[in-house]
Formats: C-alpha cells, structure tokens, sequence
C-alpha cells in the first residue's frame, strides 16, 4: 500500500494503527508490521487512538531530516500533536522537551553543563566503584539473583540521585511513579497522579536547596529561580523529567544489553575478554542501535507543509518517528538484525537528531561503558537461570526492557 498526500482519499479502515503489535520472534526485534512499511516507502499514514491519521517515518534519512526541521514543533498541547494519549490542559511536567526554540534552547541550557562530556568522564572512577559495590554484593548474597533489582536498576538510579542531589532513599517512590508514567495503557487521571507526586516531590526537595544549597545540579537552578530566569514549578518539571530520564532508560538498556549477549555469547566473549576502550565504546553504541529501547516514536507536529520523499506534510499534521525501525535501515546499516560489536554504530538515532536530541547521552554511554567493560570480565560465568520464553518483556510501555532478568552463575 503506498502513502499519500491527502487523507481524505483513502478510506480509513485501509490505514493502520499506531502502535504496531510487537509479536517479533527475536524480542530484539522491531515489530513485523514496522519492517513491512519500511518497505512499501518512507512515509505512511496511520491511525491513533483518538482517530486522528499523523505520518509515520519509518527510514533513517527521512527521519534525521524531519528531526533536525525547525519546521516541525514538539509542543505537545497544539492542535493536532500525535499524543500516545489525552493531554491534561495546563503543565505536562516534561520540561523543555516538549517546548520550541527559543524557550527550549533557555532552559536547556540551564541543565547543560553537568552533562558535558569532560564533567561526565570525571564521574567515571565513582560510576565504577558504585558498579563494583554493587557486583561485590551480588556475589556476596543469594545465587541466582534478579538482574534488574541487584544491579541494572540501582546503578543509574544511584548515579542520578547524585548527580540531582536526590535522596536514594526515595527511589522505591520515584520508581513506581515513573512506572506509571512511561507505562502506555495507562489512565490519564492515574498519569497526572504520578506527575502530580513526582512534581509535589521535586518542589519540596527545591525548597530544601533553597534553604540548604548543595554541589548538586538541583542547587544550581536555586539561583536561577530566585532571578526569574526560572519558575520554582518549572524547576521541579525539569527535575521530574531528568530523573526519570536519568534511571529508566539507562536501567533497561543494562538489562536488555546483558540479555542479548548472553544470546549472542561469541559477541559477549568479544565484550568480556577486552580491555581495549574503543572496542567497548564500540560495543555500547552497537548495542544502543540493535536494541534501541525508546518505543512509540518521538513525535512532532508539522509547523508548515513539508516537501519529502515525494510527499507533502501538511502543516498540522502530525509525524512520528520510530527510531527502532530507523536504526534497522538496511540502506544504512549493513545486515542491520546481526548484532556486531565491531560495527561502527555510532551514526544510530538511539538518542534522536537534532535540537532535540537526548541531553544525557554522555552520561547514558559512560554507565553503560562501565557496566559493559565490567559485569562480564567480574562474573565470567554469568547465565540466564530460566528460559528465554519466561522473561518477562515490557510490551507495555515506551521504554522496552524486561521486568526481571533472573540470572547465575
């Protein structure tokens, strides 16, 4: 079936829905149904939830191109914007990714300099004992062990809390609220709850910064509060989005990594006998494409009609960009399903393009390097301890990985 430029000229029952079911034989996989539209050609239409028909990108250099156009807009309340669910009128509490420039280049830059790449390297030698400590206790306590609760879930979580000046004691609180949130079917009124309870959480913890200032980037936009430059409310929305962008995403990819080398065991040999840097920064950015854990596609609204690929996006249309289909390109990435920690992966668009694009990926890469270089050199023999077929996999959410992963060794 081929796309086209005006809706109105097909009927809709022939366009399909978005999401797309995932029923992959490799649960590495993207879903069938987005392999077969990339395919039939670049753009497609399909349908929403709420019957609204917003474009669907599916090759990677309709997607950098369309990601890095500044006539597309990420402001989720305007008219027509591709939601995965109703928007609650007044704040979304997801900061400035889902504003325009200039006010998202603003306060983007307000958060940016912790997540600078010389600033990240410096925190390496405390990612590494926060890896090793908790590997230590692993092999000190039962066997076999669930791999997201030991080790996959604490590590980013520990290091953000840091880095945020966030109590780790709450995490148990933080955690199942950013559940909800990233979890698809889920009510809108339970959604703004746990907004609501984050937000509530990180306005409290800004008033103990102000009072108490500390070296940590929560008590960095204590000043820019207090000039104006920031509302004390658009403060805590932007600690609400960097912790739960800072624990969840890394957290699956730790898991989801170690899975898929333990089903590719000539690539994690490869992994766990180096100690070469670059083949392991290698391996990070390879695993980042094959995996590609942000599902549900970022999702733009088109400011202006849009000549591309010999369609026309028109202005008020909504587009969405599946970056899993993307970085299966085969125009782009060779025999693009084998995973191959020695391909140069790092063009993949993991982290999205553009002005956009993730602002802790430095960070991200530097974890995931760490863990990567040193769970499987530590615990050679480590081992699924039940089968493939009983892992439970998040099908559920826009952020792919798996409940538990229950390993030995």
């Amino acid at each position: 079936m081929t796309s086209t430029a005006n809706p109105a000229d097909e009927r809709t029952d022939r366009i399909p829905e978005f999401p797309m079911a995932r029923a992959a034989k490799c649960p590495f996989d993207p879903p069938p149904a987005l392999r077969d539209e990339q395919r039939e050609g670049p753009l497609r239409k399909v349908r929403l939830w709420d019957g609204s028909t917003p474009w669907l990108v599916t090759r990677y250099s309709e997607q950098r191109a369309l990601l890095g156009d500044a006539r597309v807009s990420s402001e989720v309340t305007r008219p027509g914007f591709p939601n995965q669910a109703p928007v609650r009128s007044g704040s979304t509490g997801l900061s400035f990714i889902t504003m325009d420039d200039p006010e998202h280049s603003r306060q983007r830059r307000m958060v940016t300099a912790p997540f600078a790449i010389k600033r990240v390297d410096a925190l390496r030698p405390a990612v590494q004992k926060i890896v090793d400590d908790l590997i230590d206790t692993m092999l000190a306590g039962p066997n076999p062990v669930d791999l997201v609760e030991a080790f996959a879930l604490p590590v980013p979580s520990l290091v953000i809390c840091e880095l945020l000046g966030v109590p780790y004691a709450d995490h148990d609180f933080f955690q199942s609220n950013s559940r909800v949130l990233i979890t698809r079917d889920v009510d809108p009124e339970e959604r703004w709850g746990a907004m609501k309870r984050l937000t509530d959480y990180l306005d409290e913890l800004l008033g103990e910064k102000i009072a108490h200032p500390a070296d940590d980037l929560l008590s960095g936009l204590v000043p820019r509060i207090e000039s104006g430059e920031l509302t004390r409310d658009g403060a805590a929305q932007m600690g609400v989005l960097l912790l739960l962008a800072g624990h969840e995403t890394t957290a699956n990819m730790i898991a989801l990594g170690t899975l898929a080398l333990l089903e590719h065991p000539d690539q994690l040999a490869l992994l766990r006998e180096t100690d070469d840097p670059k083949l392991v920064a290698s391996a990070v950015e390879e695993l980042l494409r094959y995996l590609n854990i942000t599902h549900g596609g970022r999702r733009r609204l088109a400011l202006e009609d849009i000549e591309i690929s010999g369609e026309t996006i028109r202005a008020g249309e909504g587009i969405i960009v599946p970056n899993e289909i993307g970085n299966r390109d085969p125009e782009v990435f060779a025999d693009p399903d084998r995973l191959d920690l020695r391909r140069d992966a790092r063009r993949h668009v993991a982290f999205g393009f553009g002005v956009h694009q993730c602002l802790g990926q430095p960070l991200a890469r530097m974890e995931l390097q760490v863990v990567y270089s040193t769970l499987y050199r530590r615990i050679p023999t480590l081992r699924l301890a039940t089968g493939l077929e009983k892992i439970p996999f998040k099908h559920d959410g826009s952020v792919y990985g798996v409940y538990e992963l229950p390993v030995a060794w």
